[in-house]
This record gives structure tokens, sequence and C-alpha cells, in this order.
């Protein structure tokens, strides 16, 4: 079996073969600049990754009108490959390319998963219009980066499960990035990157691996503490409406007790 630090190499290859494209992407496409990166591993390891996923079975299902998912960052209860697919993202060789890419050289990897891990998206699954939280689990760091390796096979771009950023706000149009097999997308994360995953109508199961980087500095130089929020999509006037009371809520409640009221379990517990 492959380790993280073999995974590591492959990807570490793609990036510099693909450097000179993936920078350009990124500095051209404000305001939620980002880059991907097709044929990330050798295709029998990829997968390998993707055969290894549960189906749903020890994994946590969010179930709201925000989202509905399967994730996972506790992974010493799936198999080994999934642990070594996530952390390859964060070796330092890795981390120093992408860091170049995007001109930002503070950032860390997170080895608590915190919000990251592994996702499942079934049939009838989606992922609303939201700003990640602004910061990592303990409030000292700012969340910048945020990565998604794809690996279900044959995935077709009509069927749903596909990342989309919302440039002007989500009620505005979306742009769409196929969530291709073997593809790893790279997002930067603020109070302006609203982003989604659209509805899934295949009868196949969208497998995610997900990282995200924090760095002592933010990634906007406007950026402000925020909770996740969630928002409606354009068609759904009535949910929007519910999702922005719960924002403020939500907003209202951790003025008051900065480092929250319950515990987010999404990290990993060694």
């Amino acid at each position: 079996m492959h380790d993280r630090v073999s995974l590591s190499k492959f990807v570490a290859d793609r990036l510099r073969v693909e450097f000179d494209r993936i920078k350009r992407q990124y500095e051209s496409s404000s305001p939620i600049r980002n880059f991907v990166v097709d044929d990330v591993l050798p295709p029998d390891v990829a997968l390998a990754i993707y055969g290894k996923f549960p189906s749903g079975n020890n994994m946590r299902l969010n179930k709201s009108l925000r989202e509905l998912k399967f994730i996972s960052a506790q992974m010493n209860e799936h198999d080994r490959l999934l642990e070594e697919a996530i952390y390859a993202f964060q070796e330092p060789e890795i981390v120093e390319i992408i860091s170049d890419v995007v001109g930002k050289h503070d950032m860390v990897p997170d080895d608590n998963l915190y919000a990251g891990g592994i996702s499942l998206m079934a049939p009838g699954h989606f992922l609303n219009p939201h700003l990640d939280n602004s910061h990592d689990k303990d409030r000292r760091l700012w969340r910048n980066l945020n990565l998604l390796y794809y690996v279900s096979p044959d995935w077709p771009e009509d069927k749903g499960g596909n990342l989309e950023l919302w440039p002007e706000g989500p009620k505005k149009k979306q742009i769409t990035i196929h969530s291709k097999f073997n593809r790893l997308a790279v997002m930067e994360t603020h109070h302006e990157t609203w982003h989604s995953v659209s509805p899934i109508t295949n009868t196949a199961s969208r497998c995610c691996v997900s990282n995200y980087y924090f760095g002592p500095t933010p990634m906007h130089p406007e950026q402000e503490f925020h909770v996740t929020s969630f928002r409606g999509r354009p068609e759904q006037p009535v949910r929007d409406i519910v999702l922005q009371a719960d924002i403020a809520a939500r907003s209202a409640v951790r003025a008051l007790f900065p480092q929250g009221v319950v515990e987010n379990k999404h990290k990993y517990i060694k």
C-alpha cells in the first residue's frame, strides 16, 4: 500500500509540471481565486482510494436545510489508505509548492482535520451556498485554502455533485467546477468565497478527500471573523430567509461565547 510520502511524490510531480498554468489560473480567477489539476495520482491509485471509501457506514450524516452528506474525520475508523491520501496533501513538499502558487508562505496544513477528512455524497445529497468558518478550531489561525480531491470514476458533469463558486454572491450566477475523477481543486477561503455542491442526480456517490490550510494572516485584507454561513440557492427564497436568520442567531451566540457553546466534533481525535 502507498503511504502519504509516496503519494505526495506523485502529487508534487503533477503540481510542478502544471505549475505555470495553475499559477496563471489562480491569479486570473478573482474574486474567488482557484485552480484545478487533473491526473493527480496514477489512475490505479486513485481507483484504490475510491474503492476504500465506506458506503456511509462509520460516517456522520449531516442532514438539514443547509446540507445533506456523509462526512468523517475520524480516520482510524476507516481503511488506512484513506488517511494516507488525506495527509499526502499535508506533506511539506506539497504545502511549499501550493504556497508558491498562491504567493502565501505562512500557511500550515490542519493535522486535526477540522471540517476536513472524507465526504461521500449519495443520490439526492447537496451542499447549499456557504462560507466556511473563518478560523481553525481554536480560533487562532485563519482558514486560507480549501483542497478538494475527487476520486469517483467516470463522474458525469451533468449529474450534479460539482463544486460551484458564486463570485457575486449566492443570488447571482455560479461558476461550476466539474468534480472530475482524479482532479484536485484548490480555492481560497474568506468572507466572499461563497461555494456549494450541486444536488446529485446520479445513481452513484461522489467521494472526496478534503483538506484545509490555515495561517496567521487571512487571505483577504478585509477578512473578519465569521461563523460557517449558509444561504439558499436562487430558486430557494424561503430557505434563504430561514438560513439568513440562522446565520444571525449563530453569529450572536459566538459574539457572546467566542469559543462556541458546543464543541465541533468534526475533527480527528487521535
